[in-house]
């Protein structure tokens, strides 16, 4: 079974690594993520006899339970975009912050906590094009969506200290306006829920992207937020981008922190009725 999912991480990172063979230097740096269980909960029986049918089954509707939950709370966003150079080290970067707010109307929004910085010299891109990138759907399997999905058993493998079951996701069918994952998930072992997902999203027409950007394939790590719920918290993407006389390796990485409840929702004030200036005369039992 792990054969299996070597092979199925192989489909999926072989013309990055193609390119990457090609560029001048190694993206050396290791992920910064932090995987731990949280102190104090609970822990169910480990359930390695259970069919797979039913972890799928689990896992799904806890996607669910973690997509109606994420809205309520808040974060902060950092994006890194990073150009590198033949020996590996940062060449040029670009840098964003973001805090997200609950508006009046009940909506989440983002404001900018320090304007985007860049030294970048080969990658030319939209800001917008940025913001779009990072709306990739951060539960991929729902239990709504799971008809969509085969959902194939590959073996297990070990996320920082948590042990995981590993499954291969890929969509049935094919749309114009609905996107897809196309990937691998880890599975927690005793809590059966997602802690990791490597893939992309998909339509008929291909990979989802950008125009200006080229990434497609992320690696993304949850945190469990009080004790509850695993959200999104570290996602990374490699490219390469082939110039003229050169190829540049280029790298982005989005980290979401300081994940807090939203407050009750502000409910507006309906304006009182402006008082009369003068009392009225006029008998109220008269017509």
């Amino acid at each position: 079974m792990i054969a299996i999912y070597f092979a199925v991480v192989c489909a999926f990172t072989a013309a990055s690594l193609r390119a990457q063979d090609q560029a001048p230097g190694p993206l050396a740096p290791a992920p910064d993520h932090d995987v731990r269980r949280i102190v104090g909960v609970a822990q169910p029986e480990a359930p390695p006899s259970l069919p797979p049918a039913q972890i799928i089954k689990a896992f799904s509707q806890k996607e669910d339970e973690y997509l109606t939950a994420r809205p309520q709370y808040s974060y902060r966003k950092t994006i890194r975009i990073q150009e590198f150079g033949t020996n590996g080290a940062p060449t040029g970067e670009y840098l964003a912050t973001y805090e997200a707010f609950r508006g009046s109307d009940g909506k989440i929004y983002e404001k900018t906590v320090s304007s985007p910085q860049t030294s970048l010299e080969a990658l030319n891109f939209e800001p917008d094009d940025v913001q779009a990138l990072f709306r990739i759907p951060p539960f991929p399997v729902t239990a709504s969506q799971l008809s969509k999905y085969n959902v194939q058993f590959l073996g297990d493998e070990k996320v920082d200290e948590i042990d995981c079951y590993i499954f291969q996701v890929n969509p049935k069918t094919l749309e114009r306006q609905h996107g897809y994952f196309d990937g691998v998930i880890w599975v927690d072992k005793k809590y059966l829920e997602v802690v990791k997902t490597y893939g992309k999203w998909v339509t008929d027409l291909g990979d989802i992207h950008p125009p200006t950007l080229p990434f497609t394939i992320f690696e993304t790590y949850r945190e469990n937020v009080d004790g509850k719920y695993w959200f999104p918290n570290y996602s990374r993407s490699e490219e390469v981008i082939h110039l003229k006389d050169h190829s540049v390796p280029i790298r982005v990485t989005i980290k979401w922190t300081n994940f807090k409840p939203f407050g009750p929702t502000p409910v507006p004030l309906t304006p009182a009725a402006p008082a009369s200036s003068s009392p009225s005369t006029k008998d109220p039992a008269k017509p």
